[in-house]
């Protein structure tokens, strides 16, 4: 009977270690992530039209979102993955760009020597490569951005309908590409869109160029035309009419001990933007962030556009100086101080991203915030 009674006790013993051992090796073949970030924070503009604004905001140093993350080992080195991200509006709590997943939602496969192929709503590659050279990446975000962000350097949408491939990364070389069906039939170029760009990174020193091109952006993008809430004075008009959007950029950046300074430039083009004419804006951007200790990093960064309508001769310009300074209570919490202060001339009005345009060539805007993620 005691025999017995040891063989049941070490059977059962020997199934709970393997049913642990299997659920531990499930856990490790297949993960799913609930992550997120909140920005909220108070604004000051001294001539919002015509009059001082004071608002609370949420989003700007980095938009307020929330997903859903995931990947399946499939085995030889492949896995499935997923990313559903839906922005929000902190503010008020209603959704990001009145869409349920208004920042990523698609679904793919991935290898590491093979790269990486997803499908859905998702970042370009401008985004994914240049981005990172602009000072409203990690600091300024949306104020921050060229004028209302023309060039999408503060992913200001997302491209629906894309299938995008990503590289692995060979000798610092990282390439991306992808395209986007329009969906009308017999209309194969209607709404669609595509993008290539390359990035390098070598100790220090990084850099990338690349070209994005929407064909009909008002009606083929969630874009600042038609969800924004404000009237866009830089180049509403022109995207409205606009054949089509083209975007090239490239940037760089250099990292010294505390120091780290970036710059790009972008060209964007409004095909037959204005009266059937192209209206075109080059931006240069040239920007330094200091860690001046562990918790404490700041950040200046200057812009110029220049900007030209083949339809009436005129040429916009505008100068905007960008200040931050942020202080980070722990790894997952900062509070931060900015300051965007534009001029424009050459017949244009002043508009910082966000706001709507100033009665006169110049704008100032201050803000105060703070910044969880999860």
């Amino acid at each position: 009977m005691k025999s017995k009674m040891k063989i049941r006790v070490l059977v059962t013993a020997m199934l709970s270690i393997g049913a642990l051992a299997m659920s531990g090796a499930a856990h490790a073949q297949s993960s799913v992530t609930l992550y997120g970030l909140i920005d909220t924070g108070i604004d000051f503009g001294n001539n919002v039209d015509g009059h001082h604004l004071y608002q609370m905001a949420s989003g700007v140093s980095a938009g307020s979102r929330w997903g859903v993350r995931g990947k399946e080992d499939l085995g030889g080195g492949l896995d499935a993955v997923f990313d559903l991200e839906s922005g929000f509006n902190s503010a008020n709590g209603s959704e990001g760009s009145g869409l349920a997943f208004s920042r990523n939602a698609y679904v793919g496969l991935s290898s590491k020597t093979a790269g990486t192929l997803t499908l859905g709503r998702q970042w370009d590659p401008l985004v994914d490569l240049i981005e990172p050279f602009s000072l409203n990446d990690a600091y300024g975000g949306w104020y921050f951005s060229h004028p209302n962000d023309m060039d999408n350097l503060d992913n200001g949408f997302a491209i629906s309908n894309a299938v995008k491939y990503t590289s692995p990364t060979i000798g610092g070389f990282t390439g991306e590409a992808l395209y986007s069906f329009g969906g009308q039939a017999g209309q194969f170029s209607n709404d669609s869109a595509y993008s290539a760009a390359l990035g390098y990174t070598n100790g220090a020193f990084s850099a990338g160029a690349g070209y994005l091109r929407v064909n009909d952006p008002e009606s083929a993008l969630q874009s600042y035309q038609s969800g924004s809430g404000y009237t866009n004075a830089v180049y509403g008009n022109y995207l409205a009419n606009a054949r089509s959007q083209g975007i090239f950029a490239a940037g760089a950046s250099y990292t010294l001990g505390k120091f780290k300074v970036m710059g790009n430039f972008t060209n964007v083009n409004f095909q037959q933007g204005d009266l059937s004419q192209d209206v075109k804006f080059q931006n240069y951007e040239i920007a330094g962030t200091y860690a001046a200790t562990s918790q404490l990093n700041l950040a200046a960064g200057y812009t110029y556009t220049d900007g030209r309508d083949h339809a009436t001769g005129q040429e916009p310009k505008y100068q905007q100086l960008n200040l931050s300074a942020e202080y980070e209570l722990s790894k997952r919490t900062a509070v931060y101080v900015l300051a965007a202060l534009q001029k424009a001339s050459g017949g244009a009005v002043a508009q910082i991203a966000g706001f709507d345009p100033s009665t006169t060539g110049k704008q100032i805007v201050g803000r105060v915030g703070v910044r969880h993620s999860f």
